[in-house]
């Protein structure tokens, strides 16, 4: 049984692993995460992992069947993420200009950082104009639920959660459980 399992882990994870590395065309990344999901880079800008950075959750949804996408859009762009983070399955951060995940951090299944508007919001410039952009910074020790979604100019303070399915569209402060669409203080902590 240990061979079956060792050729499924093959075939079904490693194989995956191996494709989306090969299909990543982000070439300015430093560190070297544990990569046990899919990861794929894409564009100009640089991704830098700090030390005991886990990509993936082997017992968690998603685990087969999605992948880890980080996206650098410009040259200046960049996504850092501090030590001892752990970021599960079916996760996504796209950066126009930067996005910065500090230390001990732990982010659920399927969530999305992005820190623009995706397009101008303009009707004349969806196509042609360059969308709004602001950094996203996430403090030591912050924990994130399962299906968040964190928008543009958005601080999460220090030791503080974030609920499930949560829209965090403003900063939230150091030391507080927040959720909803958009996301509240609902206590301290």
């Amino acid at each position: 049984m240990r061979i079956m399992n060792k050729f499924l882990n093959f075939i079904f994870v490693r194989l995956r692993i191996w494709k989306f590395n090969i299909l990543s065309n982000c070439y300015n990344i430093n560190g070297n995460p544990k990569i046990f999901h899919p990861l794929l880079v894409k564009g100009k800008g640089k991704v830098l992992f700090g030390k005991n950075v886990q990509i993936g959750v082997v017992n968690s949804p998603n685990f087969y069947s999605h992948y880890t996408y980080l996206e650098v859009r410009n040259e200046e762009s960049e996504i850092l993420i501090g030590d001892n983070t752990s970021i599960n399955n079916s996760f996504s951060a796209t950066a126009f200009l930067s996005i910065t995940i500090k230390n001990n951090v732990l982010i659920g299944v399927n969530c999305s950082i992005i820190d623009n508007d995706g397009h101008h919001l303009a009707i004349d410039k969806r196509e042609t104009g360059t969308p709004k952009s602001a950094s996203i910074l996430i403090e030591n020790n912050v924990f994130i639920g399962d299906n968040v979604v964190i928008l543009k100019g958005v601080t999460i303070g220090e030791n503080s959660v974030i609920g499930n399915s949560s829209v965090v569209t403003h900063d939230i402060p150091k030391n507080v459980i927040a959720a909803g669409n958009p996301a509240k203080i609902i206590r301290n902590l």
